[in-house]
């Protein structure tokens, strides 16, 4: 079991983590949810009932959303895009999907190597993409949810207010549903370029996302 957890200690601490906060953040945000009932001279809700609402699942899941998007266009645009002297990019020689060689597959799969990065036709091509498409699938089915469940929790809102409900597709063009995604969408933009271009400049001793304490800052793709 130690082993386990040293060797798995970056995930279970963020995992723990992240159970952590979501627990607090369904704690919080009932009673604030209960708070303005009380406000509008509504009945309140148990918090099993809030969890199971559309107002939850819609902050969390947009909140998702706008992660996985970060994961997935920065492991994709990685393949061409470069930064010079930052540690998160690829040395300035090596833009695009690089040589079988360089990638061990096919015939230059090592015994080590995963199965399918050994294997021809359509499971190399699936396994080579393989990070990206997960990446891209939670990404899209979490802005479907909130898109659903934003819809829901709106229409709640409209008919407390006497007003007509909209459809699901007046919504997604609504500004209230392109306010919630593009308030997160700019705060991932700026994260990554915030360490693609201070990665250059600045070091964290020991961290693999930086580059050594001496490297020059022109040294790409170097990780400390």
């Amino acid at each position: 079991m130690r082993r386990f957890v040293r060797e798995n200690g970056l995930t279970l601490s963020f995992g723990i983590a992240f159970l952590l906060a979501l627990a607090g953040h369904a704690i919080a945000g009932h009673t604030e949810f209960n708070n303005q009932q009380a406000a509008d001279g509504l009945a309140q809700i148990g918090l099993g009932d809030y969890l199971m609402s559309s107002d939850f699942a819609v902050d969390v899941t947009e909140n998702w959303q706008s992660e996985y998007l970060q994961f997935f266009l920065y492991i994709t645009v990685t393949v061409w895009l470069l930064q010079r002297g930052s540690p998160e990019s690829k040395e300035m020689h090596k833009a695009g999907k690089e040589s079988d060689k360089e990638q061990r597959v096919g015939r230059h799969a090592r015994e080590d190597s995963p199965r399918w990065a050994g294997a021809g036709g359509m499971r190399q091509a699936v396994f080579s993409r393989s990070l990206g498409l997960v990446m891209g699938t939670i990404f899209v089915l979490s802005w479907l949810v909130q898109a659903t469940a934003g819809v829901s929790a709106y229409n709640e809102q409209q008919l407390r207010q006497l007003q007509a409900p909209i459809s699901w597709g007046a919504y997604v063009g609504s500004a209230d549903f392109w306010s919630r995604t593009l308030q997160n969408w700019q705060s991932e933009f700026l994260a990554v370029a915030s360490m693609a271009i201070l990665s250059v400049y600045l070091r964290q001793r020991g961290s693999p996302e930086s580059k050594p304490v001496g490297a020059p800052h022109s040294a790409t793709g170097v990780e400390g």
